[in-house]
């Protein structure tokens, strides 16, 4: 009974782990990378993600990349005058003992020249560099909606 009691906990703790969703370099932590479905003739795409900085000391994303795209860039949402308009960015600063959020109508990675549509349920690698932390792939959900808010994981 015991055994078996124990390969069930086990078992459980592995799909926990599994369906976490999310990764670790240095003193960073990338929680839930996704990205919206897209119809098959929808040439560019989004990622997004949040990156915690439990370190004393910023670091900065410098640049993305995924064999998924043949281009990758960081992108911010900005008003210009009325009008809110996307616009390439060289790097995100991540503070020490904060965050920074790519989400909708924010910070965002643009795909540029995607390969392949972009299918719910599917997954692909993003590269994530960063000025002090290094390289790090994540593994980008494809889903048919947006999280609800509140629904990502939270970061303790």
């Amino acid at each position: 009974m015991l055994p078996r009691l124990f390969a069930s906990a086990l078992l459980s703790l592995l799909c926990v782990t599994a369906s976490a969703h999310e990764y670790t370099l240095a003193d960073l932590h990338i929680d839930h990378p996704w990205s919206r479905a897209l119809p098959p003739n929808v040439p560019n795409g989004v990622a997004y993600f949040i990156v915690h900085n439990n370190g004393k000391d910023g670091d900065r994303l410098l640049a993305v990349s995924t064999p998924l795209a043949e281009k990758a860039e960081l992108h911010a949402h900005v008003h210009i005058g009325e009008v809110m308009r996307m616009q390439q960015i060289n790097s995100v600063g991540i503070p020490a003992g904060g965050e920074a959020r790519f989400e909708p109508n924010g910070n965002h990675v643009m795909l540029f020249g995607l390969k392949k549509p972009l299918v719910a349920g599917e997954r692909f690698p993003l590269t994530l560099q960063f000025e002090k932390a290094g390289k790090v792939e994540v593994d980008v959900a494809v889903q048919a909606d947006a999280p609800v808010a509140g629904s990502e994981p939270q970061h303790h």
